[in-house]
């Protein structure tokens, strides 16, 4: 029987909860994130995108990027991170996203992630946000994300 590796525990106080009463039209976070070969290596093994142009050196040279670069989806990822622990934060559960991608993400690049609301819809306390995430100061991906908040409990 083989057991996961251990994960570091999240620090309940780096973890932020607001209920839809707490929010306003906005309100932003931000998340910034060194892109690491590990972290490369880590969403192909989770996702199984064992695409060459993530994972081999030799074969991304003789691409169009000219050397590796990180998932799409994993820069999204970062996205996902911001929603599920700042803003919002915990209790948010995703309804949609919409991606597009401008640029590639290559090892080592310094992503900085903003996420921003831009509409609240009491109905179904559904909280529609604008997301990009930027290398260098220019945008390499940009969406939408609708994501349901609780309320706040009543007393």
């Amino acid at each position: 029987m083989t057991t996961a590796p251990a994960r570091a525990a999240i620090d309940p106080r780096m973890v932020r909860t607001l209920c839809f009463e707490d929010l306003h039209v906005g309100m932003r976070e931000t998340l910034m994130k060194t892109v690491m070969e590990t972290d490369v290596v880590g969403f192909a093994n989770i996702s199984g995108d064992d695409n060459p142009i993530h994972l081999c050196d030799t074969y991304a040279q003789g691409t169009r990027f000219g050397q590796r670069i990180a998932h799409g989806l994993y820069t999204a990822s970062l996205i996902s991170a911001v929603l599920g622990t700042r803003l919002p934060g915990a209790g948010a559960v995703y309804r949609s996203q919409t991606l597009n991608f401008h640029a590639p993400v290559k090892i080592g690049d310094v992503v900085t992630v903003l996420v921003e609301v831009i509409e609240l819809v009491a109905e179904g306390r559904k909280v529609r946000l604008h997301c990009e995430a930027l290398v260098d100061n220019a945008v390499v991906l940009d969406g939408e994300a609708i994501v349901s908040v609780p309320g706040r409990r009543k007393s």
